[in-house]
């Protein structure tokens, strides 16, 4: 593919947006469009140094701060889902999707069905949709390209090996500031504990699904739609220094992983300039410096989160819409103050069970799903 001449970016003022940028700009990659969920301000500045041909904000409430920011400007101001699917929309080489939440599954759909080629940071958008956008990106013979450090670390370590049979993906997990901990503990822990990961600088909402290991749950049905993976042939092992990203392990018993610094430039660059690799302004992995590296097992009895997740693959349908809403719906009211952290788990393992998902995965069937989801886990505090 070698370095793109535009990109897209949604969700630009986030962790992985910001990083993105921080590409883009080392390597002179314009940047066709911008989008932001209500970071209004900074996503002027953004628009200012990149110059792109359309902003988009999703939040109502700061379009018209955007709009007089940017009056002097020639670029075209959109607003909410709509404008999100035209920016999408917008022929350019790559879009890359680094929204959070499944408000990333109608435009990673409609960037596809444009025939732009994606590169996905937006995990929900396959644990939602996952059939869906599969089935888009095989008619319309496009690849997903991957940007979450795990995913990339297996996409890169298939690389070259397309018609080797392989035994098992082994997924890597952090562990969370919480390994090791009992469920009683789980009761006493704080929103601040819960916000401290211990390798990786990154937004609230997903820190708090790795300090109750439903990212990596998130994680394994993600790898299952972009690997064509039966869930049972995902192990999911802790990996506490987080430098071993992810493997894969072939027939012949050989294992092939991908290894480096917790920095999410390196996935980030590696998808926007796939099949090749450009120097890239991140510390070097010194493994003599590392000196140890260890693995465990995880503990899907005490994260409930992680055995639903397990759960939601194996049912199908729309059954992990209702895990992903249910855990989004969770998390913001744990950042509200109105439940423990405990509960998250509960509450996801409870939708699970009461908020009966379709068996037909449409869009209309997702979108269902995610609002029978959140009123289950309202109307349980």
């Amino acid at each position: 593919m070698s370095i793109p001449r535009n990109v897209t970016l949604l969700g630009s003022t986030g962790s992985i947006g910001t990083q993105t940028l921080e590409v883009c700009r080392k390597h002179n990659i314009k940047v066709k469009a911008l989008t932001a969920n209500k970071s209004g301000r900074l996503l002027c500045e953004q628009a200012r140094e990149f110059r792109p041909e359309y902003v988009c904000v999703m939040d109502a409430s700061c379009y018209d701060y955007v709009r007089t920011e940017l009056a002097d400007t020639d670029i075209k101001i959109l607003c909410g889902m709509e404008g999100l699917c035209e920016v999408a929309s917008v022929k350019v080489d790559i879009v890359v999707n680094a929204v959070v939440g499944m408000v990333g599954l109608r435009p990673t759909l409609a960037a596809l069905d444009s025939g732009n080629q994606v590169a996905l940071a937006n995990k929900e958008t396959l644990v939602t949709g996952g059939e869906l956008v599969m089935k888009k990106a095989a008619e319309k013979n496009l690849p997903i390209i991957p940007i979450d450090s795990e995913h990339s670390a297996i996409f890169q370590s298939l690389m070259g090996n397309e018609k080797n049979k392989i035994d098992k993906i082994l997924l890597t997990a952090s562990g969370g500031p919480f390994y090791g901990y009992s469920y009683e503990q789980l009761k006493a822990v704080t929103k601040a504990q819960a916000l401290k990961h211990p390798n990786w600088a990154m937004g609230q909402k997903i820190t708090i699904d790795s300090a109750t290991l439903m990212n990596k749950g998130l994680e394994l049905i993600e790898a299952v739609w972009l690997f064509d993976t039966a869930p049972d042939d995902i192990e999911i092992l802790v990996h506490r220094q987080s430098i071993l990203h992810s493997a894969v392990q072939y027939a012949d018993g050989s294992i092939i992983g991908q290894l480096g610094v917790p920095d999410m430039k390196i996935p980030i660059q590696l998808a926007l300039t796939y099949p090749e690799r450009f120097d890239c302004d991140v510390k070097r992995l010194s493994l003599a410096d590392v000196g140890t590296l260890t693995f465990a097992r995880a503990d899907e009895e005490t994260f409930l989160c992680l055995a639903s997740a397990k759960k939601a693959i194996k049912r199908r349908g729309t059954a992990c819409t209702v895990l992903n809403s249910a855990n989004e719906t969770a998390v913001e009211l744990f950042l509200q103050d109105k439940i423990p952290f405990y509960r998250i788990g509960e509450l996801v393992a409870g939708a699970l069970e009461e908020a009966k998902p379709a068996d037909i995965v449409t869009l209309e069937t997702v979108l269902e799903t995610e609002i029978a989801a959140r009123e289950y886990v309202k109307s349980k505090i």
